[in-house]
């Protein structure tokens, strides 16, 4: 369905958790308590939500965290979403646990994945995520390609962090049939502790030491994608604080708590678990959500005085 602007919103966001086995400096505190059962949706609120956002002409959902896949019934999940009629089902991870768990994952209907890397030195990665395995998530890289899914890499790029990590990761794209895509740091949670690098100064720096593919330039979304010149894969720019891009913005989110989010950077206004633990209507679940819709802000507020600003941790909103 369309939103008051006018713009087509057919993609949802589902966060599944808050947990993660991972401390990414820039996501969330070294210590973070999991929210308990009780307050995470269920799989059963999941497919209720689904089956509505089916009506609403939803036509594409991603899983996020979190961790998604640390919900241990993440499979049922995916074959339940294919299931009520999603065919483009994608989660984003931080490819700990993507290697054993993949191929079932891909048999229960996922499409694709993006990963979370931002650099491939393993020491700067055991700093970034405070002790992760890069081994395992290249692991599970490589075997994601090896089943023929889409795959992208989401890269944040931090001044005096991972800024020598640009070329490492473009390189990435030559002989792989992936995407990278540099993610300008957001001013959320423990994101305004660092300071981000501009995708604009990305890009003149990988201008300086590739060529790149002058015939090729494409728009998808929120993304802006380049090519190197013989590359396998694209080089993707996502760019929300130097380049607003609101004006093509086609998703909504859901908390991993249940909480309807219009805008990343906005504070959410609806709890739709609770009318769904009330065991609410359908039609009013539909009208609930048809409204979240509706009302989708013009644009975000980074950076402005905004009272309605969201102040939890990347890993609490689903980002």
């Amino acid at each position: 369905m369309k939103d008051s602007l006018g713009r087509e919103i057919d993609y949802l966001r589902i966060s599944l958790t808050e947990s993660c086995n991972l401390r990414c400096i820039y996501c969330m505190p070294e210590g973070v308590a999991p929210k308990v059962c009780g307050e995470t949706l269920t799989k059963e609120n999941i497919f209720d939500i689904v089956e509505v956002a089916v009506e609403l002409n939803i036509k594409k959902i991603r899983l996020t965290g979190g961790e998604p896949l640390l919900r241990q019934d993440i499979v049922e999940i995916i074959q339940g979403i294919k299931d009520r009629g999603i065919e483009k089902i994608y989660i984003t991870t931080n490819g700990i646990l993507l290697s054993e768990k993949i191929e079932k994952l891909k048999k229960a209907g996922l499409k694709g994945v993006n990963i979370s890397l931002d650099t491939l030195d393993r020491e700067q990665f055991n700093y970034i995520t405070r002790g992760g395995d890069l081994e395992r998530v290249l692991q599970g890289i490589e075997k994601a390609l090896n089943l023929n899914l889409e795959v992208k890499i989401n890269s944040v790029i931090m001044k005096d962090i991972n800024e020598n990590a640009i070329e490492e990761l473009a390189k990435l794209t030559l002989n792989s049939q992936l995407d990278v895509r540099f993610i300008e740091l957001m001013p959320i949670g423990q994101g305004k502790k660092f300071t981000g690098i501009s995708n604009n100064d990305i890009y003149d720096r990988l201008e300086k030491i590739f060529e790149f593919d002058r015939n090729y330039k494409e728009i998808k979304g929120v993304s802006t994608y380049y090519k190197l010149k013989n590359s396998k894969g694209n080089i993707g720019f996502i760019s929300p604080i130097n380049s607003c891009f609101c004006e093509t913005c086609n998703k909504i989110r859901l908390t991993s708590d249940g909480v309807i989010k219009r805008c990343l950077n906005s504070k959410g206004n609806t709890n739709i678990k609770e009318y769904l633990d009330k065991n609410v209507e359908k039609e009013e679940i539909k009208e609930i959500l048809e409204q979240e819709i509706f009302k989708k802000p013009e644009r975000h507020l980074f950076g402005k005085d905004n009272k309605d600003e969201e102040l939890k941790n990347m890993n609490a909103i689903g980002g």
